[in-house]
């Protein structure tokens, strides 16, 4: 068993045969008439309600078996990652709909996504860029806006965030623009995804979007979001085995519109409610639990895994940092495939530069700590130990010097001196402010190609008009 996994192999089966149960009954609700068709042709039943299908167990079994068990995440530097149920967590931002900075808190901006975009472009430990809400354009033409402004500031890889069926069609055309020669199919550097309105149901949106995004094989997020004691049980049980169901339906979706398509299995944006206030909760230890519980399932289903590290403070505090540190630690742990949620605060509502920062240092931290240490004759060095002797130092030993950059964890932000040395700004959140200026003031360098611009340019246009 992984060290960091939380269910048995009885708790897994369990779980498994309560999903399949419900995908029989009650089944789930499909709004889209052409999806309804290709799965009624591939073997499921019409349901008990208008537009509700049940998915057999056997048909749930072949279609899940077409995923890919691993593939690569592509970005514009050259770099292919690849992931699988086993291979470390990689860490992407998250959508939101406010920005904060040392400026106040606000309604994202154009040049809030872009500045945001270029923060974490620098930072070592993130991976990708999530899409987000734009105030400055219409809501139909936020997320294609939304991608050529992180393909401007960005080699990193691109999640989509998507608005519209005709929004997911600019988003291939750009993504081909940016994918080059090779194709989309080789060179994935963009992907997608959407989520299940729950309980147990596909909107049209969703549905229009796997289609649409379907035949590239373009990397997707599938996507249960179910939240304890609102639209899930409120024991994590019944959490757990309603947004399997959910997920592993949208799975089935996807591999009929594009058998071998890449899919992430993605119990991690699991929800419980606080009871006392009806507040959605994304950084208690419930929320740590469930994305545990999502890699082991996915792991048990033999994909890739996703989860969001988030907190439910508003600033850049104590709070903050505990939540952070929990989910990143724990879901590391646990081999999530896929950390979200870099720089975001207030519940995922809202996106800010300087938690960005803080956040790439919070994950290096997990990153030394999950690497734990060797234990050989080499790193025990008994000669050593015994040429410097007792009452010896080890201070100006030769092999203090080769060994201590390796060795001992580096921070860039944390506080580490005498009260007597430190000044006003040497605090972590003003730490990360300045790093996020000096990022910001650094002079720009150029990400796209004048050809790609002027093409990204136009299929923008183009699609604004249409929309």
């Amino acid at each position: 068993m992984n060290p960091g996994s939380l269910l048995s192999l009885d708790d897994l089966e369990r779980l498994d045969r309560a999903a399949k149960s419900l995908l029989e009954d009650p089944g789930v609700k499909i709004e889209d008439e052409d999806v309804a068709r290709r799965l009624l042709a591939s073997g499921a039943k019409p349901g008990r309600q208008s537009s509700v299908l049940c998915l057999p167990h056997q048909m749930v079994e072949e279609f899940l078996a077409r995923a890919p068990r691993s593939f690569p995440l592509a970005d514009r530097s050259g770099i292919r990652r690849k992931v699988s149920p086993d291979s470390a967590s990689l860490f992407w931002t998250g959508a939101s709909l406010f920005y904060l900075d040392p400026l106040g808190f606000r309604p994202i901006r154009r040049q809030d996504l872009a500045d945001f975009t270029r923060v974490v472009d620098s930072l070592q430990q993130v991976h990708g860029i999530v899409g987000t809400s734009v105030e400055e354009a219409l809501p139909s033409h936020r997320d294609f806006i939304g991608f050529r402004i992180m393909a401007e500031n960005t080699s990193k890889h691109l999640r989509a965030l998507s608005f519209s069926t005709k929004g997911g069609e600019a988003l291939v055309e750009m993504g081909k623009v940016l994918a080059g020669p090779e194709g989309l199919e080789k060179n994935p550097i963009f992907s997608v995804g959407f989520t299940a309105h729950g309980p147990l149901r596909w909107t049209a949106l969703a549905l229009g979007l796997f289609k649409v995004t379907a035949g590239h094989r373009i990397p997707c997020t599938v996507n249960g979001e179910p939240m304890s004691g609102a639209s899930a049980p409120v024991t994590l049980a019944g959490t757990v085995a309603l947004g399997t169901a959910e997920i592993l339906s949208g799975i089935v979706i996807n591999q009929a519109l594009e058998p071998g398509r890449p899919c992430f299995f993605n119990l991690g944006f699991a929800h419980v409610m606080d009871m006392r206030g009806g507040f959605a909760v994304t950084g208690g230890p419930e929320n740590a639990l469930l994305a545990v519980a999502g890699a082991d399932l996915a792991r048990y289903y033999g994909l890739p895994s996703v989860s969001w590290m988030c907190t439910d403070s508003l600033q850049c505090d104590a709070q903050n940092a505990l939540e952070k540190t929990l989910g990143a630690v724990t879901h590391a742990q646990a081999r999530v495939s896929l950390i979200w949620g870099v720089g975001t605060v207030e519940s995922e509502k809202a996106l800010s530069p300087v938690q960005a920062v803080i956040d790439d240092e919070i994950l290096s931290m997990t990153r030394k700590f999950l690497q734990g240490f060797d234990v050989n004759d080499d790193s025990i060095v008994l000669d050593e130990i015994r040429r410097v002797g007792i009452t010896g130092s080890f201070l100006d030993s030769k092999h203090t010097l080769d060994h201590f950059r390796g060795a001992i964890f580096e921070p860039h932000l944390l506080t580490r001196m005498q009260r007597s040395q430190a000044g006003p700004r040497d605090t972590l959140v003003r730490r990360a402010e300045d790093r996020v200026k000096e990022i910001l003031d650094a002079e720009k360098r150029p990400i796209l190609s004048p050809e790609q611009s002027r093409e990204l340019t136009r299929i923008e246009d183009t699609y604004k008009a249409i929309i």
